[in-house]
């Protein structure tokens, strides 16, 4: 991605997620998340502009449910998501988790 068009700050945070595409199903983990995106650590291949729907696994074990669109991606490296839907409650667990680890 040559130009930074985040309008959140990421934080580096692993959690498994889980993702369902318009082909492929897949286990991965986030490298880095903000409250409108992240990024998957996953070989599954996906296309630009692909919709998913997303599991994240808290570290307290429960699951921050995400549809998001793919951004960008790095071959056998893994995708950049950008949220388009998440429910209230689930924003609101994920912008308390990325509080919690933010310096």
């Amino acid at each position: 991605m040559t130009e930074d068009k985040r309008q959140h700050g990421r934080v580096s945070i692993v959690m498994e997620a889980l993702w369902d595409g318009s082909s492929t199903r897949s286990q991965a983990r986030t490298t880095d998340i903000s409250e409108g995106g992240c990024f998957i650590d996953s070989l599954g291949q996906v296309a630009v502009g692909e919709l998913l729907n997303i599991r994240l696994l808290s570290p307290g074990g429960e699951y921050i449910s995400v549809e998001a669109e793919v951004v960008y991606q790095m071959p056998r490296f893994g995708f950049g998501v950008r949220f388009t839907r998440i429910s209230d409650n689930d924003q609101q667990r994920l912008k308390e988790l990325i509080e919690s680890r933010s310096y």
